[in-house]
């Protein structure tokens, strides 16, 4: 056998596992496409305004590709709120609340850095003035995840947990809104450092926070 005939074949036996590593790429960068995509959309329409057409056109690719990964647009939702709880559920692994008590920045960092992984996702899912529902589901499910793992690890009664996590999550909700809406000059950790005291601290603990010392 010759030397390049050898050659080859030692690289068509890695071969699979590249392959195999750059679809698994181009799956996750198509799928993040039509997310966007649909995203995007439903911060101009409703959801039962939107066509396959329009969100393979905003997603650019074509029907045939769209439908290899969804057979219509609700399974698109489907997958979408999959998808986030499965990132929230990852997040919340190991969390410790007892820990966080004493210093809670790092949980809402949590949050922070599950934001930046698809800032441009995030914005349209929370522009969604309109569809509310979907972002209703996904909010009700974060609750309910975080009330069931605070419940059991502060031995907090039900609806005393569930009073916190309104109160947080909604005030958190709109804080991130809001900064995703803007020019973004304020780093998102700042933000999740002023979220985390008010949240613990209540107003309070923002005025006197360090460097806040002595002024009215």
């Amino acid at each position: 056998m010759e030397p390049n005939e050898n050659k080859n074949q030692a690289q068509n036996s890695t071969n699979p596992h590249k392959e195999k590593k750059n679809v698994d790429r181009r799956v996750l960068k198509t799928k993040r496409a039509i997310r966007n995509a649909f995203a995007k959309l439903m911060t101009e329409k409703d959801i039962n305004d939107i066509t396959i057409i329009e969100l393979a056109e905003t997603a650019d690719i074509n029907r045939k590709t769209f439908y290899n990964y969804y057979s219509g647009v609700y399974q698109v939702v489907e997958d979408i709120e999959r998808d986030i709880l499965a990132s929230y559920m990852e997040l919340l692994g190991g969390v410790e609340f007892k820990e966080y008590m004493e210093a809670p920045f790092e949980l809402f960092d949590r949050f922070s850095q599950l934001i930046n992984m698809d800032p441009e996702f995030f914005g349209y899912l929370l522009s969604m003035n309109g569809n509310i529902n979907l972002i209703t589901r996904i909010m009700n499910l974060i609750k309910e995840k975080t009330c069931e793992v605070m419940v059991a690890q502060l031995s907090l009664e039900q609806y005393k947990a569930d009073i916190m996590i309104d109160f947080v999550l909604s005030g958190m909700l709109s804080v991130y809104q809001h900064w995703l809406a803007s020019d973004q000059t304020t780093p998102l950790e700042e933000i999740s450092k002023l979220i985390s005291t008010m949240s613990f601290s209540g107003i309070n603990g923002v005025l006197v926070m360090p460097g806040k010392e002595g002024k009215a």
